[in-house]
């Protein structure tokens, strides 16, 4: 046996499996898993398999102690044995394979891969899977979706792919289920837009699919665990305007309406923000949400915390969210600074009310501020505008100072005239990264 034999000897070999058992595994694939001295494997799959672990071979289930895996993966090989580790379906695909490769040097494991669970959920009704969203919510507890939640909840990326695609395959969990998905989809006001279908127990002899289901049905059922979600749209989807929307796509509070960044100074206060797809935003003082919810469709694979004191606005904020199909923003009835210390440090922050707290804010956002983001503020009043700018000295920003001053046409008999909206100034900072020299080099 030559060194590059003795070297594979000792990888870790990560076995795609199946509900079937043995007869899910190749001859090659089988033989590994005879001549295991350590089989590492969830309770349900070691059990399935046992018939065909030496009887000497350590057994270790992984179930509530992933992160102890790759230290018995380490110590097995350190000890020169033979290590298998047994996974659903595809191992690279939502499962354990590249968690073990991203933390053990890519020669110590080899993967040997079956079909995954959602190509067979997919064979099962027929659905070509080359353009479907693979996803999973195979996590813990995730608690059902309530609107607004942020990136931390465990359905938090699902309804982001869920408004991005088409046609989704999703591995589900005892916890995350398909109703809790249906459930999801009720809640954001998609429920007339997708069709399910839900593939219980593949590859068992309880094997069901049920297809076809409409969603409001489906978030009052129960499936059998395992199982495999498929969505496939049945209302096709309306190209959005990402950027620019006109005022009137906003609701706005009557009487008193005009509590909106108007769309001039809204596309430029943006464009400042210097946003990116994955930026985090705050908004704050939101009004009518206008300047958050673009931030929103632009950073879609952001996020954006806002808050705003005024109930009623606060309100207007949760409908205009509903209205425009919006997940991935968050919104606070308060009073900044209250709450924003649970908010993740953005990249863009927007002040478009600051509640007499103008100072103290700018000082916060620009602590919170990640190297290279941008501060961005709207006023209307020259007693802002001085305390924005005195604020901003006090703190050593980097700031500059733009006035915008819109006109629009407005008919007059059979002419028209040019009518000048409210001067507004954006103030905006940045926060410069800061290098710290150590050694005593330049």
């Amino acid at each position: 046996m030559n060194d590059n034999d003795n070297n594979m000897t000792h990888k870790c070999r990560i076995l795609g499996v199946l509900d079937d058992g043995d007869a899910s595994l190749g001859r090659s694939a089988m033989a590994h898993l005879q001549q295991a001295q350590l089989v590492i494997g969830a309770a349900r799959t070691l059990a399935l398999f046992a018939p065909h672990i030496a009887p000497g071979a350590v057994q270790r289930d992984l179930t509530g102690a992933l992160s102890q895996v790759p230290e018995w993966i380490r110590a097995a090989q350190a000890e020169e044995r033979r290590v298998v580790v047994l996974a659903t379906g595809d191992p690279l695909c939502h499962g354990i394979a590249a968690f073990l490769a991203a933390r053990l040097c890519i020669e110590a494991i080899e993967v040997i891969p079956n079909v995954s669970t959602l190509q067979l959920a997919c064979a099962r009704l027929g659905l070509p899977w080359q353009e479907m969203k693979f996803a999973s919510v195979h996590a813990k507890d995730a608690g059902d979706w309530l609107p607004g939640s942020p990136p931390a909840h465990g359905l938090y990326a699902l309804l982001r792919d869920i408004r991005q695609h088409d046609r989704l395959a999703v591995l589900t969990s005892p916890d995350n289920t398909p109703d809790r998905i249906a459930r999801m989809l009720v809640a954001e006001g998609l429920a007339d837009d997708f069709e399910m279908a839900v593939a219980e127990r593949l590859c068992q002899p309880e094997e069901r699919v049920v297809s076809g289901m409409r969603i409001a049905a489906a978030a009052q059922m129960r499936f059998a665990d395992p199982n495999v979600v498929l969505l496939w749209r049945t209302r096709l989807r309306a190209p959005q305007v990402l950027f620019g929307l006109p005022d009137a796509s906003f609701e706005q509070r009557h009487p008193e309406k005009g509590l909106i960044t108007k769309n001039e100074v809204r596309a430029v206060s943006l464009a400042r923000m210097q946003l990116r797809a994955d930026s985090v935003v705050w908004d704050i003082g939101a009004g009518s949400g206008s300047v958050g919810l673009e931030a929103a469709r632009l950073c879609w694979r952001g996020h954006v915390y806002a808050i705003e004191k005024n109930a009623d606005d606060s309100a207007i904020v949760a409908r205009n969210r509903q209205a425009m199909g919006i997940s991935n923003h968050s919104l606070v009835h308060g009073k900044a600074p209250e709450g924003l210390a649970a908010w993740a440090d953005p990249d863009a922050v927007f002040i478009g009310g600051s509640g007499g707290e103008l100072a103290e804010l700018i000082a916060l956002v620009l602590r919170r501020l990640r190297p290279g983001g941008w501060l961005v503020m709207n006023f209307v009043t020259i007693e802002n505008l001085a305390g924005a700018v005195e604020a901003l000295k006090a703190q050593g920003a980097s700031w500059d100072v733009l006035q915008l001053q819109a006109s629009r046409s407005k008919p007059i008999l059979h002419m028209h005239r040019l009518a000048a909206e409210n001067p507004v100034w954006l103030v905006c900072a940045q926060r410069t990264e800061v290098r710290v020299l150590t050694g005593g080099a330049a």
